[in-house]
């Protein structure tokens, strides 16, 4: 039921209720009093009333509507919702999952702001704070490591570092590749797992990682920027709230600086936004076939995921969702399980879904950064995520199976991919190349 209906919905229905019942036993009391011709006579009075009002009240709406054409639910007032965070199970992400595919997809362009805490605004000086913060090498046990060395931003790394999983301090591998920074502000958690759920709560995870930046507490991180005589004075200007610089003002000034790394403007905006030859004949295509493939049941809105600010699903998807042996051990699909990690050992994954944004830049793929090139990323969700078997055969393209407990024959239609329709859907991903930030924050201000 709650998820359907708000806290806020619930208290309505019952105080609603209540009210009724507290009518219904004040009409019951006067009408004891009454003497039984006179209840008769009331009674009648208070039915044909009631439908006198009730034709009226129809009445008038049926005016309202007439003059009014926005949606009449948009007088009451509506109260913000705070972002999903909850980590599901993998029977209610699959569940969200159907309830998202049955919605119409709705294309659209990436906008040009993006969200902002309350208790964070943007300011000039917090961003050009949170810039040299996250260049700065000194956050690091070893002071060789920044934020930047793992998420690099320049075109060729797409706001990643190009390798299969993050090196991090005295040359440490972690487990997992390092995901792209670009348009991190649009997504509702962060991380492979989604286990931050904002960007000043991600940006303190990997000082304290012991394979990342590898600083033993946030104290140490405090007292390795107040030693830097360059900092105090930036910090005064950018929280002149703050009497010293705290822990959580350097994850504030982090994620300020992050929420300046979008990408809108990509050949695929440009085309839903009206310019019909931003977009080849192929990536259309494409485009079209990742519509109708069903990509879009997890990598939907305006930033491809569900994991986004725009999602109203979970932002979790089991993966792989369909068992195949091959996939799995080639590239250890499930070595790794995200947020499932105490199931079984050949149990399925669950993982925040990625955005697809300028995904042509960030290779490899996966969580594990085990696929090197995009068409195999593409195969490889086809078949585990979609049931669709690789062919250039027509025969393939629809299975006919009959069903027992139905007496019913069915057919599974477009069933089959091929290697000229991989090519499409990796010609529409490579649109989604965003316009990268101009320049420095710093240097233009």
């Amino acid at each position: 039921m709650s998820d359907r209906f708000s806290s806020g919905d619930i208290e309505l229905l019952v105080f609603g209720v209540l009210l009724s019942l507290i009518a219904l036993f004040v009409v019951i009391g006067l009408i004891r009093e009454l003497t039984p011709q006179a209840r008769m006579q009331w009674m009648l009075s208070v039915a044909l009333g009631g439908g006198v009002m009730a034709f009226g009240l129809k009445l008038l709406f049926v005016v309202l509507f007439s003059f009014y054409s926005m949606p009449m639910l948009q007088w009451l007032p509506v109260t913000q919702q705070s972002v999903h965070t909850e980590r599901p199970g993998l029977e209610k992400v699959e569940r969200l999952a159907r309830d998202d595919a049955e919605q119409v997809s709705n294309w659209q362009s990436l906008p040009y702001r993006v969200p902002t805490p309350a208790d964070n605004p943007q300011t000039p000086e917090k961003i050009r704070l949170g810039e040299m913060l996250f260049h700065d090498n000194n956050l690091s046990s070893d002071r060789t490591v920044s934020c930047a060395s793992c998420h690099g931003l320049n075109l060729r790394l797409g706001g990643g570092d190009g390798q299969r999983n993050a090196i991090g301090v005295d040359g440490q591998r972690g487990a997992r590749n390092a995901p792209t920074v670009y348009n991190a502000a649009f997504q509702q958690v962060l991380f492979w797992d989604g286990r931050a759920a904002s960007l000043e709560e991600q940006a303190l995870g990997p000082l304290l990682n012991p394979i990342e930046m590898g600083m033993p507490d946030l104290e140490s991180v405090v007292r390795r920027v107040s030693e830097q005589r360059r900092y105090p004075p930036l910090f005064r200007k950018a929280f002149p709230e703050s009497d010293e610089i705290e822990a959580a003002d350097i994850a504030k000034a982090i994620a300020a600086f992050e929420r300046t790394l979008i990408t809108p403007d990509s050949a695929y905006d440009r085309f839903v936004s009206g310019d019909k030859t931003a977009l080849t004949p192929q990536q259309q295509r494409g485009m079209a076939l990742f519509e109708s493939s069903g990509c879009q049941h997890c990598h939907s809105g305006p930033n491809f995921s569900a994991a986004s600010v725009f999602s109203q699903t979970s932002a979790y998807r089991a993966f792989p969702s369909i068992r195949h042996p091959e996939y799995e051990k080639k590239y250890q699909l499930v070595a790794d399980k995200g947020l499932n990690q105490k199931a079984e050992k050949h149990a399925r994954g669950l993982w925040r879904v990625p955005s697809l944004r300028n995904v042509s830049l960030t290779a490899p793929y996966f969580h594990n950064g085990s696929v090197e090139t995009l068409e195999e990323a593409v195969r490889i969700m086809a078949t585990v995520q979609l049931d669709k078997v690789l062919s250039d055969q027509g025969e393939d393209d629809s299975q006919v199976y009959w069903r027992s407990d139905q007496r019913q024959f069915y057919i599974n239609r477009n069933r089959a991919i091929s290697d000229d329709e991989v090519d499409a859907i990796v010609a529409f991903l490579k649109a989604l190349e965003g316009r990268l930030p101009e320049g420095s924050f710093l240097a233009t201000h």
